[in-house]
Parts: C-alpha cells; structure tokens; sequence
C-alpha cells in the first residue's frame, strides 16, 4: 500500500475547512480634506447653486428659502459653546451664497418657506490609515533594480530614495472625517439632499462637534 504524501492529507484538510472571503480595498480614489474657512465657502457655493438649480427644475423660483438656525436667530449670535463654528459659519456663507444667486431668502421663518437644513456628523478612526498612489511600489521596485548590481553603498543609497519616495506618497491620513448633509424640505417631503464627505485635520475637530456637556452630580448630606 502507498504512503499518501502529506501535502496531499494537508491540501484535504484545508478544503474542508469553511473560508470567508479575503478583505479586499477599495480602487485608489481622491477625498478632499477641509482645513481653512475658506473651504466651507467653496462647499455653501456648490451647495447654494445646487438649491438654486433644483429650485427652477421644480418650478418653485418664487418660494422663498430659509436656513434653519442651530441656534439663536440672525438678531441674536449663538451664546459661546451653543453650536460649532462650522455650524454658525457654514449658514452665513450659505445664506450669503444663496442671496448671490438670486434666491428669495428669509430672515424669519414663514409658513410658505421651503426649509433648508443642514446637519455634521463626525466621524473618528481609531486605526492608523495610509495612502499609497498607483505607481508607488512599481516606482519603489524600479529604483532597487536600477542599482542591483551597484556597490554596497548606491544600493544603500538606492534603498534610502525609495523610502523616502514611499513616506512622500504614502501619508498618515488622521483619525477624523466629516459627513456633511444639506436638505432642502417642503410639504413634508425632500425636495434636494446632498452629502458631502471630508477629511479634516484631527486638532480641529471641534470645529465640528459640540463640546460635551457637563453632567449634574446632586450632592447628599449623610449628616443626621
């Protein structure tokens, strides 16, 4: 009788073991990173001519438009630590893009308005995430052969370009991003919604994200 070689006995014992699916990224892709006020204008820009277009496509160029406030009214600004500044500035350039565009906009309220809303959510990654360009590694591979059979000292210098080619296009992306929804509501229903996704730099956070609130402790006396 013939002895059954053992990667055969291995290869049987893999195949009757269950598998789930090997984790597979996403296609290499861009995503804007929001730093500077500036940045919030370019989004009230894009979303105010949004609104403004979906206005016409609805025939509703006469409705008027207000912003929902997060907090206070335009007479009175948001107390310290009521809202985020993100939030009170991102409504003044929006309020401000839309009055560029021609769109009837409220101050108040008013029952007839369509209502346009807004809300932050942010987002934190506890794990170290990277970026790597397409070409990188082929780049990397290319600068390593090119000095195979160079001395010592070029494939050490050969070696030290390529990290320093890796560590250039292979940056730490943060922990923090942000999902930011504008909605447009009338009767009840959506009219516009569109969300955009950022990744922010992680000490401004709290740009985003309202402080936590402190909680009550009720002290009681044992005392008799």
């Amino acid at each position: 009788m013939r002895a059954v070689p053992i990667f055969v006995i291995f290869a049987l014992l893999l195949s009757s073991c269950s598998r789930i699916p090997q984790p597979a990224s996403y296609a290499f892709s861009e995503q804007q990173k929001m730093q500077v006020a500036h940045h919030w204008d370019v989004l009230a820009a894009d979303v105010a001519n949004q609104i403004n277009n979906q206005l016409i496509i609805s025939d509703y160029v006469d409705r008027a438009v207000y912003v929902k406030t997060t907090c206070g009214t335009d007479a009175v600004p948001c107390e310290r630590g009521q809202t985020t500044q993100f939030n009170e500035g991102f409504r003044d350039l929006l309020i401000t893009r839309l009055v560029n565009y021609g769109v009837p906009t409220s101050s108040d309220k008013k029952m007839t308005d369509i209502e346009v809303d807004y809300k932050v959510q942010v987002i934190y990654h506890a794990s170290n995430r990277y970026t790597m360009a397409p070409g990188t590694l082929t780049a990397l591979t290319a600068v390593i052969s090119v000095f195979r059979n160079a001395p010592s000292t070029l494939q050490a210098m050969a070696l030290a370009t390529g990290i320093d080619l890796m560590n250039a296009t292979s940056p730490t992306n943060g922990h923090y991003e942000v999902i930011i929804t504008t909605s447009m509501v009338t009767e009840e229903k959506y009219l516009f919604r569109t969300s955009d996704i950022y990744y922010i730099n992680d000490p401004d956070f709290w740009h985003y994200q309202n402080a936590p609130t402190g909680k009550t402790i009720q002290m009681v006396s044992t005392v008799q």
